[in-house]
Parts: structure tokens; C-alpha cells; sequence
């Protein structure tokens, strides 16, 4: 399997192993990685996001980790321009762009593109998840139908965050979000992929989840916390959903509580796991889905 002409794309559930698969391939085919985790870009943690270890980096070149304060919110969008500016980068270098991990909206954008909607106003984002929560999300999904029917064959009635979307859209732009979608700006032909999903079974994800929890306690994520806390950063933004930040700072860090604390990150590590499972049932169906235990023979058939 002829790799070298492509852009690899590599994701998984959290603690699936996708970061040192990706590091397998790219030693095999002289390539160069990009993160695609919205919590790895920021550079004052890198316990609790599992950012690559400075061995990893050294070995292969890496690209958008740990680059970013974490008093700043950076989006898709800003993601999108800096992953194409070193996709072209590493292509000119003659080495092969391997982007890795669980960030599902930033590798749609990669391959869908990315609608150019305007900015939604503060007073309509407000308006839609205001009405959303009076009249309940059923009879909101209703109104949102009646006024966007587009909207019905592509966001399911329990979909909540989907429908408040595509209703600040709609009162802000008086287009449907799916018109906007259709005009969306294609960076690359879906041939010059090749997709990966590891899709690891959920009992394996669960075990590997614990082990890493455990490795970033003893590796200092609680003082790590701490730092983070003198930064005085906002709770509104991007970086207070690392998750370990809010279940450390509602416990008081001692040897008596560690196994709750423990715990705490575990349960919110394995429900982001599931997110991320669910979403790739729904946004990346045509990827390789391949089980960890196939990972070195999959390897093998790659040149």
C-alpha cells in the first residue's frame, strides 16, 4: 500500500494508541505529524492532554502541539489555515503529512471544508438557547423545523447543540446552515486520503484509560493543575475542558482523596471516549477501521 502521494489521517477514542501508531507510520514512510486534539495546542499542560514526549518529537518532526497560551480560545477555523500552511510545508520537503487525533470537527473541516457562516451575534446565540431551554427541545426541533426545513433530514430531534445551531444560524443569516454547508470550499479530493480509525473494543479502552490516569497522577498533573490555577485563566475558556482541571480543583489534592480524584477523571475520560466513538459511527464511516491488535500487520502492508 503506496502511502507517500497521500495525506494520512489517524484518529481514535482517547488512550486508543493513535499517537504512537501514528509514529510507527511515520518512520515508515519519512513522514511528519500534526496534532488534531483541540487540548494538545496548549503549552502550559501537557500531563493531562498526553501531549508527545520530547524523545517522540525528537525522533520525528511534529507540528501544532503545546504552541498556544492557555489564556486564548482558538477554533476550527484557525486550525484549519495552520494544518494547511504545514501540509504544504512538509509536501515541499518531500516527507508525508500524517495528521493524528480525536478532534472529530477539525478533521471534518479538513476534508469537507469549512463554511465561511459569520460570526453569530451574542443577543441570537443567546436567543436560540433561551427558547431552547422555555419550551423544551422536542417543541424547539419543531419550531426550528417549520422555520429551516432543511434541518430535518440532517439533525435528529434529540440532537440538542445541533438544532440550537442551526437556529442562531438561520435568525442570524436568514440561510439555512445547510445552504451554507453546500457552498463550503473543498481543500482536497477525498482520493488524496487515507482514513484511519482505530476502533479499539470498549473493554480495552476502559483498561488503557486507567493506566494512563494513573501515569499522569504519579507524572505530576495535580502541581500541573496548580500551575494552572496561578494563571488566573478564565473559566469560559477553550482550555478549562482539559479534563482533570475541574475534577482536581473540586477535591482537595491529598493522599486521602487521590482515588476519588482518580476516579473523577476516569468516569469524564471515559465518556469523552464514548463522544468520540459516537461521532465516527456518524462522521466517519468510509475511514479504515482497524483494531489495535491488527495495527503491526497493517503496518507491514504500508510502504
Amino acid at each position: 500500500m503506496d502511502l507517500k502521494s497521500k495525506i494520512i489521517l489517524i484518529s481514535g477514542p482517547t488512550a486508543s494508541g493513535k499517537s504512537k501508531f501514528a509514529l510507527s507510520v511515520a518512520k515508515k514512510i519519512n513522514g511528519e505529524i500534526i496534532n488534531a486534539d483541540s487540548m494538545q495546542i496548549f503549552k502550559e499542560i501537557k500531563i493531562l492532554n498526553a501531549r508527545p514526549s520530547v524523545k517522540d518529537k525528537s525522533n520525528i518532526k511534529h507540528h501544532l502541539y503545546g504552541f498556544l497560551s492557555v489564556k486564548k480560545n482558538f477554533s476550527v477555523g484557525e486550525w484549519l489555515k495552520k494544518c494547511l500552511t504545514k501540509i504544504s510545508e512538509i509536501k515541499k520537503r518531500k516527507k508525508v503529512p500524517i495528521i493524528v487525533g480525536g478532534t472529530g470537527l477539525y478533521f471534518k473541516s479538513l476534508v469537507d471544508g469549512l463554511a465561511k457562516i459569520p460570526n453569530i451575534s451574542k443577543r441570537n446565540r443567546d436567543k436560540a438557547r433561551l427558547l431552547q431551554k422555555k419550551i423544551g427541545q422536542k417543541n424547539f426541533y419543531k419550531k426550528l423545523i417549520r422555520l429551516d426545513p432543511l434541518c430535518k433530514n440532517h439533525i435528529n430531534i434529540n440532537d440538542q447543540n445541533r438544532s440550537i445551531r442551526a437556529y442562531e444560524v438561520y435568525i442570524q443569516t436568514k440561510k439555512s446552515l445547510y445552504t451554507w454547508f453546500k457552498n463550503t470550499k473543498v481543500h482536497f479530493q477525498n482520493k488524496d486520503f487515507v482514513k484511519i480509525f482505530i476502533d479499539i473494543p470498549r473493554a480495552e479502552v476502559v483498561k488503557s484509560i486507567s493506566y494512563r490516569i494513573d501515569k499522569m497522577i504519579k507524572a505530576g498533573a495535580i502541581k500541573e493543575v496548580k500551575r494552572f490555577n496561578n494563571l488566573k485563566v478564565k473559566k469560559t475558556n477553550s482550555s478549562f475542558k482539559i479534563i482533570g482541571i475541574r475534577e482536581i480543583n473540586e477535591m482537595k489534592p491529598d493522599k486521602s482523596n487521590l482515588s476519588l480524584i482518580k476516579e473523577k477523571i476516569t468516569i469524564k475520560t471515559r465518556q469523552y471516549a464514548k463522544r468520540q466513538m459516537t461521532w465516527a459511527r456518524g462522521h466517519m464511516k468510509d475511514w479504515y477501521r482497524v483494531a489495535p491488535n491488527n495495527l503491526v500487520s497493517y503496518l507491514k502492508k504500508i510502504s
